[in-house]
């Protein structure tokens, strides 16, 4: 017989989320904000030295604009 799934996340990715979550300090707030202060942080990094260490290697794309 054909039993449905859990509408919950199955698997690994449940796994690693919920083993970040019960790794941070404090209570649910301070957790909030520091995912939050990661996520700002990580952003920062790959705007600042990742995406343009990519666009460098990808060397310049020549484009025109027919009027």
């Amino acid at each position: 017989m054909y039993r449905a799934r859990s509408p919950r996340r199955s698997g690994r990715e449940a796994d690693v989320y919920g083993a970040l979550w019960r790794v941070l300090p404090g209570p649910w707030w301070v957790r909030l904000l520091i995912v939050l202060v990661l996520i700002v942080v990580v952003l920062f990094a790959l705007v600042t030295w990742v995406f343009p260490w990519v666009d460098s290697l990808l060397g310049p794309q020549e484009g025109t604009v027919g009027t």
